[in-house]
């Protein structure tokens, strides 16, 4: 049986404000909050609403119905802050036990190209934050913009995910197709979606387009399509934005009355949907697909040159992630909401200089110069408060260090807490009512070193590792 694996992904671009360079050192705050606020309104109200509740009404009227979201933790802040609403519909949505939910990096950047300990800290942020607000831990991962190769895989199967969706790209796929499930070239144990990028455009991209040769599209045309596709091709991945249905998709063209056709459609010709988690499960990989250079979803190139492709995108990205480690350690909650907002995506394709097929909105910014010159003056602005916490002169070796033994102590106190569960678990067997007691002394032994080394462990070390250094460490350590 064919299964139709629909997948959307929520992200909200942060608008940052005219920062000229004598603001340097003197505004720390980068933000235009008008345009945010106007513009994740409009989206909301003309998109995000009227998808999420056509979404729940398919997911209630058709047994046969299933779907996939992620979500960017940035774009959730933003949600949360200007169109609750959306945020409620997650949440009704998500009680209808038809939706899986995805992780992706936090804040839908590129540190899966930039830095690796920062990636895997987005990712666990990302997973937290889905398991407390929809009660699900993520076992499928896509990162920004599909963004994919061997090596990223495999660092995504080390997080203990068991799939991953990524673009079925021409030059990567040959004469295979993305209709079936593949594997990671480096550890097998990761499996593979592939999106079919013609069948996504053709809702995303062109169903509104008169000069399509296709136009219009109809329901039962679109299934007759997957039908007809070759018997042991099972599994048609459908990838896109939700902002699809209603911003580059108008209301006015249909596009929902389309959408909640399908589930019928599919069901007429003994088709189905299905998670990707039930895709991966169900389904065997025919094997290993090898992609040794990153590929996202972008563009004709379906590369990355999008957002790295020129001099002043790698200048601003790699000054970006030259201060990754030291905001890693950094307790400041502003620097790490900098952090994440300055690292999304959107900020580095507004300094592309390539011809893209699809039209670039740059908001205030009138071209990639401009957009480069006003995000390293922000760039400078925030590097210099980072500095101040973590001055320059803490050298490299030094900072690898204090990280190290941080890193050593959790794993430490993991492997405690671990062990005291276990001793619980024992004493709990042995000796239930007292253990069932209010008041009970060996499970005050057992609990007082968790409490002590959670709350008091990586401090003291990152204290005394610093105070054994010269000067300059103590100095950073305080600050």
């Amino acid at each position: 049986m064919k299964q139709i694996c629909l997948y959307f992904e929520i992200h909200q671009i942060i608008h940052l404000k005219r920062y000229r360079f004598f603001d340097i050192g003197r505004d720390h705050y980068y933000y235009d909050d008008y345009e945010n606020e106007r513009s994740i309104n409009y989206i909301a109200e003309n998109s995000y609403v009227p998808a999420l509740q056509t979404l729940i009404q398919m997911a209630r009227e058709n047994d046969n119905f299933k779907v996939a979201l992620s979500l960017s933790g940035v774009g959730i802040e933003q949600l949360e802050m200007h169109a609750p609403q959306v945020v409620d519909l997650l949440v009704e949505l998500n009680s209808t036990g038809k939706v899986e939910w995805l992780c992706e990096p936090y804040s839908h950047g590129l540190a899966s190209l930039g830095n690796e300990e920062s990636f895997v800290d987005e990712c666990k942020r990302m997973s937290a934050k889905i398991k407390e607000l929809f009660g699900q831990t993520p076992k499928v991962f896509r990162n920004s913009s599909l963004i994919y190769s061997d090596d990223i895989g495999a660092q995504v199967a080390a997080m203990g995910f068991k799939g991953m969706l990524t673009e079925g790209a021409k030059h990567i796929l040959g004469w295979k197709s993305p209709h079936f499930v593949y594997n990671n070239a480096i550890n097998p144990n990761l499996k593979l979606l592939l999106r079919d990028y013609k069948l996504s455009d053709d809702i995303s991209l062109r169903f509104n387009n008169p000069e399509w040769s296709e136009y219009p599209l109809m329901a039962d045309k679109y299934m007759d399509w997957i039908a007809s596709l070759p018997q042991e091709e099972n599994v048609i991945n459908i990838f896109m934005e939700l902002c699809a249905l209603g911003i580059f998709q108008p209301l006015s063209s249909n596009i929902l009355e389309f959408l909640k056709a399908l589930p019928k459609c599919a069901a007429e010709r003994g088709i189905t949907f299905a998670t990707p988690s039930e895709v991966i499960k169900q389904n065997e990989s025919v094997g290993a697909i090898e992609i040794p250079y990153n590929i996202s979803w972008v563009d004709e190139e379906r590369d990355t040159s999008c957002w790295l492709g020129n001099g002043m995108q790698r200048e601003a990205f790699n000054k970006l992630y030259s201060v990754a480690d030291r905001v890693r350690i950094a307790t400041d909650r502003r620097i790490k909401q900098d952090w994440d907002y300055l690292q999304a995506s959107n900020n580095f394709r507004f300094m592309t200089t390539k011809q893209a097929s699809v039209g670039l909105n740059r908001g205030i910014y009138d071209g990639p110069y401009d957009a480069f010159t006003n995000y390293m003056n922000i760039l400078g602005d925030f590097i210099s408060r980072v500095n101040s916490l973590y001055p320059m002169d803490v050298d490299n070796e030094e900072l690898n260090s204090l990280l190290t033994t941080i890193k050593n102590q959790g794993e430490e106190i993991e492997a405690k807490d671990k062990e005291i569960e276990k001793l619980r678990k024992k004493l709990e067997k042995y000796n239930p009512t007292e253990v069932a007691e209010p008041k009970k002394a060996p499970a005050k032994k057992a609990a007082a070193p968790k409490k002590a080394s959670a709350k008091t462990a990586v401090p003291a070390a990152a204290k005394e590792e610093t105070s054994a250094k010269k000067a300059p460490a103590k100095k950073a350590a305080k600050k």
